[in-house]
């Protein structure tokens, strides 16, 4: 316990009382007196092996479930100051996957420093126009008690509930280009954000954002007319085009899905833009984000909130719908010790999880990010993805084997 950082030691404070952890539900442990994987640059690879129970069908052909895997070891010294020891596992920033939500992560962050640059507080009520026939106003938000919407209630809906309207507005606040390019300054080259999540738009409808206007009362203290970006951002990696088919609307279309003009995240991104929030001191200053220390309690709050831990709104999901390391799998709620700061992304045969987990009973922290992508059919949005029969169970057997080993793992 004494080794917990500060922002462990403080989310204690968020728990729930709940039940007490079953090791028996978490797989057979790797035994710290026969650790054949410690000093392995294959760690995860032999891992994986190692439980072919488990893993077997994916590691028959994990180029197929395009499997990727970032896992990264926390170990702290004496004044316990953390470092980092990262395992990758066919992790490769040229082979595009789909982000789906997991890249709303991003834009929560991104919002609290422009908010902060402009100095305005997050929970300044805020009034969203249509510049555009294809865009969607918000004079009010039912969610909140006075049913104004605002950025921070945006932030807290997208990291409890993964709300994709609430990415929407995010993504409208900021602009197109002002989202990625911010990031690739700090060094988030890696990423393309070119849409909406809920508002379904062409390419060019998306290069369009919202006018904003704030107030404080009903005096008006920041306006920001639309937004139109005049570049053309496109990817340009492996993998754009895929599978054999998709439907539109009605309309079964005999030819691949081209994916140039989706949004892109890499897994090295991901987990970068999460260890700049959960250890913004170790990161290099250049990608570190200009947010109060207001602003990371308020994110590693709803990072880690589970909807049942959420009064208003009210939700009615199960933990595990949005927490797939470990729990994916299970109806059964997760333990107090437990705590996963996380976004998880779910769209075209793709599942995500991108998280920093914490035992704070067991003194265990790391994190860990992988895809996987279930479509056996190769068709998109026919609605038949394998996410309950493949993806599911890998992420959540996947967490708990990286578990188990950092139960019996020496730390250095």
């Amino acid at each position: 316990m004494k080794k917990f950082s500060k922002i462990v030691a403080e989310s204690l404070l968020l728990c729930i009382l709940g039940g007490i952890l079953n090791l028996g539900t978490f797989g057979s442990k790797v035994e710290a007196a026969n650790d054949p994987f410690s000093a392995d640059e294959n760690l995860i690879e032999n891992i994986l092996k190692s439980r072919v129970d488990l893993f077997g069908t994916v590691l028959k052909d994990p180029e197929k479930y395009e499997i990727q895997i970032l896992y990264t070891q926390i170990n702290r010294d004496k004044n316990n100051i953390p470092s980092f020891k990262s395992f990758k596992y066919r992790v490769d920033s040229n082979n595009y996957f789909y982000p789906a939500s997991s890249v709303k992560l991003s834009a929560c962050v991104l919002a609290l420093e422009k908010l902060n640059h402009l100095n305005i507080d997050k929970n300044t009520p805020i009034r969203i126009e249509k510049g555009r026939a294809s865009q969607k106003a918000a004079i009010y938000d039912y969610s909140t008690k006075d049913k104004k919407p605002t950025v921070a209630n945006y932030i807290k809906k997208v990291l409890i509930a993964s709300d994709n309207d609430g990415f929407d507005r995010l993504y409208e606040f900021l602009g197109q280009e002002y989202y990625n390019e911010t990031l690739w300054a700090k060094g988030y080259k890696n990423i393309k954000i070119l849409h909406r999540l809920d508002n379904n738009m062409n390419n060019e409808e998306n290069k369009y954002t919202n006018p904003f206007r704030f107030y404080n009362e009903e005096k008006l203290v920041y306006e920001q007319p639309m937004v139109y970006n005049n570049k053309n951002y496109s990817n340009n990696i492996n993998g754009m085009s895929k599978g054999k088919g998709y439907v539109r609307g009605r309309t079964f279309i005999p030819s691949p899905k081209d994916f140039s003009k989706s949004n892109y995240f890499s897994v090295e991104c991901l987990q970068g833009i999460l260890k700049s929030i959960m250890f913004p001191e170790q990161v290099p200053y250049e990608q570190r984000f200009n947010l109060k220390q207001d602003d990371y309690e308020f994110l590693r709050k709803y990072m880690s909130m589970l909807p049942r831990e959420c009064d208003n709104p009210k939700y009615s999901f199960k933990d595990s719908n949005f927490k797939y390391f470990i729990f994916g799998d299970t109806n059964e709620p997760i333990p107090s010790n437990i705590k996963v700061y996380n976004k998880i992304g779910c769209a075209y045969g793709y599942l995500i999880d991108n998280a920093y987990i914490t035992d704070l009973e067991k003194g265990i922290e790391f994190m860990l990010t992988s895809v996987i992508y279930t479509n056996e059919n190769e068709i998109f949005n026919d609605g038949k993805y394998e996410y309950y029969k493949v993806g599911m169970p890998f992420l959540a057997n996947l967490g708990r084997v990286i578990y188990n080993y950092e139960i019996n793992r020496r730390k250095i």
